[in-house]
């Protein structure tokens, strides 16, 4: 496990009614872009810095999560088609398909609704240039 440090987000807590359905649609939209389940147990599932749990878990108080908006960065534009694939594929719910966003020039991406209707995206923000202090994204 690594701590990241600087992150405006330190994590995310999804408490889910169906926790199953949970597991298989992350499991498929977080495969398509590469970033694996870092655990699991019978009340909860967590990759990265996002936290899924039942209700019942001791981490949830009892509390069902209110609609989100995820948003995944993408590596590149077959990601973010991949993503919208593997979603639908795992019980998800078309909400955007892969395509050019008016955001800014460049902003590739694909919005799905998971089992439990929350809006979750992937996106590619094009070409980058990168330096030791940041990431510059071309417009």
């Amino acid at each position: 496990m690594q701590l990241h440090r600087g992150r405006l987000i330190d994590h995310i807590h999804l408490v889910v009614a169906d926790l199953p359905a949970a597991k298989r649609f992350y499991a498929a939209v977080l495969g398509a872009l590469g970033i694996p389940r870092g655990g699991e147990a019978d009340d909860h599932v967590w990759y990265d810095e996002l936290f899924i749990s039942s209700a019942e878990s001791k981490a949830a108080l009892g509390q069902l999560t209110g609609r989100v908006h995820l948003a995944f960065q993408a590596p590149d534009r077959g990601a973010v088609e991949r993503f919208h694939t593997a979603g639908l594929a795992a019980g998800g719910r078309d909400n955007g398909t892969p395509g050019e966003r008016p955001y800014h020039p460049g902003y590739f991406a694909a919005f799905l609704l998971d089992p439990e209707g929350n809006n979750v995206e992937a996106v590619f923000h094009g070409p980058a240039k990168f330096s030791a202090r940041s990431v510059v994204i071309d417009f």
